[in-house]
C-alpha cells in the first residue's frame, strides 16, 4: 500500500496533530504574547508576517511567521534575502536561531494548512522548478519540521531537500514522525550544521 494511502495518513495523522498541538498552544501562548510585544517594542512594523505557500495537492494558503526583519519595502517572494543583514532586526536574529519566528505555524496546524511534520511549505513560484521528488510533497501536507530540515535543512541545496521530501512520503508513518519529531529538538539545541547528511549519503 503507499503510505500516503495508509490508514495513518488518512485519518490518524491529522488526529495526531491536533492531540499534540491543542494543548502546546495552550502552553506558549504566553510566549507568543511576550514575541509579539517584544518585536512591536525594538521595530516599526507588525508583530507578524503572512506569505503565500504551496499545500498539499498545490493548494495555496497563508503562512504566518514572526516579523524577523525591518518594515523596508522589498520585492515579495524571493526565494532568498541578500540584502543588507543588518536589515535582521535585533529579536529576528535569535528568532530565526531558535527558529521560534515560525511558532505562529502552530496555528496553520490547528487550521488544517499544514501538519507538525511533512514538507517544509514553499513558495509558488518554485513550483515551476520542482523535479519529480519534488512534486511527491505535494502529496501531503507541509510541515512544521520534516526530514530535509533533520538532515541539515538550509545547509542543503533544493536537489537534496527535495530528495529528503521524497523518501518522507514513500516511508510516511507514525513511527517516522515521532523519530523527526525527537530528531526536531537536537536541531533546535545543536543547530542544522550539525545534523547535516548530504543525500548521496544517506541511501
Amino acid at each position: 500500500m503507499n503510505p500516503v494511502d495508509s490508514f495513518y495518513a488518512k485519518y490518524l495523522k491529522r488526529l495526531f496533530d491536533l492531540i499534540v498541538v491543542i494543548p502546546v498552544i495552550a502552553l506558549v501562548w504566553p510566549l507568543m504574547l511576550l514575541i509579539a510585544i517584544l518585536i512591536r517594542a525594538t521595530s516599526r512594523g507588525p508583530a507578524f508576517f503572512r506569505q503565500g505557500r504551496l499545500g498539499r495537492n498545490a493548494t495555496e494558503f497563508d503562512a504566518w511567521k514572526f516579523r524577523t526583519m525591518t518594515d523596508k519595502p522589498r520585492v515579495p517572494d524571493t526565494l532568498y534575502y541578500t540584502g543588507d543583514p543588518n536589515e535582521v532586526t535585533p529579536i529576528g536574529r535569535i528568532l530565526r536561531r531558535t527558529k521560534l519566528d515560525e511558532l505562529p505555524q502552530i496555528f496553520n496546524v490547528l487550521k488544517g494548512d499544514m501538519s507538525l511534520v511533512g514538507p517544509r511549505p514553499q513558495l509558488p513560484i518554485q513550483l515551476k522548478d520542482f523535479d519529480e521528488n519534488a512534486k511527491l510533497r505535494l502529496l501531503v501536507r507541509p510541515g512544521l519540521t520534516g526530514m530535509a530540515q533533520t538532515h541539515g535543512g538550509v545547509v542543503l541545496n533544493w536537489t537534496e531537500r527535495w530528495a529528503y521530501d521524497a523518501e518522507y512520503v514513500r516511508r510516511l508513518s507514525f513511527a517516522l514522525d515521532l523519530w523527526l519529531i525527537m530528531r526536531t529538538f537536537g536541531v533546535l539545541l545543536h543547530g542544522e550544521e550539525k545534523y547535516v547528511v548530504r543525500r548521496e549519503e544517506s541511501a
